[in-house]
């Protein structure tokens, strides 16, 4: 058996994938999950993600997963030693208040919430964590201060 079950973003789920996945997990295996999200908006509406994938699994086993994804603030610290950044050169970007903007607040980095996604206005105010700015979308994002691109 393997070490790790790991459940990503994909439109392959299944039934038999699902029970093999709790199978694995209830002889051993460690629950790995690479975001918590639960849905995800396309054109016709919102889809399950990852994070309702994983809840089946962990439900039927008993086992909690591991997430390696936002919001850890493992993976931002990681990200900006990619980059190269300090946090107070760094900010991230996103649509949901639950990943997005959580993971900016644990790793503190300042998190911009754009509204093309997930969170709304209505559901802004949900959390009790707020984003350090909030736009209409990645459209508004101000230029970089040093004259350069926006990467």
């Amino acid at each position: 058996d393997p070490d790790y079950v790991v459940i990503g973003e994909g439109n392959s789920h299944n039934f038999e994938k699902i029970t093999k996945a709790v199978n694995l997990v209830l002889r051993g295996s460690k629950l790995i999950g690479t975001n918590p999200d639960v849905s995800g908006p396309t054109e016709h509406g919102l889809i399950p993600a990852t994070g309702a994938f994983v809840a089946t699994v962990e439900l039927a086993t008993g086992k909690k997963a591991f997430y390696c994804g936002k919001p850890s603030s493992l993976m931002m610290r990681f990200a900006a030693s990619i980059l190269g950044t300090k946090k107070e050169e760094t900010c991230i970007v996103g649509d949901r208040m639950d990943t997005d903007i959580l993971a900016g607040t644990w790793a503190q980095i300042d998190p911009v919430l754009v509204l093309s996604g997930v969170t709304n206005t209505t559901n802004l105010f949900n959390e009790a964590y707020r984003p350090y700015i909030v736009l209409n979308g990645v459209t508004e994002i101000p230029p970089r201060e040093d004259g350069q691109e926006k990467d």
